[in-house]
């Protein structure tokens, strides 16, 4: 079902600068830990669920066919929780492992970023216009423990593991298979 945004953006940002204008006057205290994922994104899904926000959504992807994608807040904590247990576990990742993931603005692009929030894993954004050369740098200057692609950009990947030291997982954003490579999809 479609949610509307209209009319409820003015509440949203004065919220945040209200409480933005308490933290300046003192009148709360900044926390020691934050995470946007477990401090916004689930408290609004709360809200929401309680009935004391209005659903809106969250995530709202088109692309060029006019597919579209669209996540309650409650829908994107569920998915980038999901997210993280892959990274976590199948992928064997942890809090300061770094992750590139070389994609197009695909839906998983916002859900493994926000995973990487809740986890407290880096993430670093590549464009797909990225080469084989670029990739190979980036992974060795972050020393990157996990690369997240896609079918097309895959073979550009395998052409520069051999001088990867610090990778241990390749995850695979994407319908098909590859060998050696960790599917997102069924992970989720």
């Amino acid at each position: 079902p479609c949610r509307s945004f209209h009319g409820n953006n003015r509440l949203l940002t004065s919220q945040i600068i209200s409480y933005y204008e308490s933290i300046n006057q003192c009148k709360k205290e900044l926390p020691e830990y934050f995470n946007f994922a477990s401090d916004v994104l689930d408290e609004w899904a709360r809200l929401e669920k309680d009935g004391r926000k209005p659903a809106n959504p969250a995530f709202w992807w088109v692309n060029d066919e006019g597919e579209e994608v669209k996540w309650s807040f409650e829908e994107l904590g569920f998915l980038s929780r999901k997210a993280a247990n892959v990274l976590s576990e199948a992928c064997g990742l942890q809090r300061g492992d770094r992750v590139i993931a070389v994609l197009p603005r695909v839906p998983e692009w916002w859900l493994l970023n926000v995973a990487c929030m809740r986890t407290g894993i880096v993430f670093i954004p590549g464009t797909s216009q990225l080469t084989a050369k670029d990739i190979s740098y980036r992974l060795q200057a972050s020393k990157a423990k996990c690369i997240i692609t896609n079918d097309t950009l895959a073979p550009a990947v395998e052409s520069v593991l051999p001088g990867c030291q610090f990778l241990k997982s390749k995850l695979i954003v994407g319908k098909g298979s590859r060998d050696g490579w960790l599917n997102l999809k069924e992970l989720l």
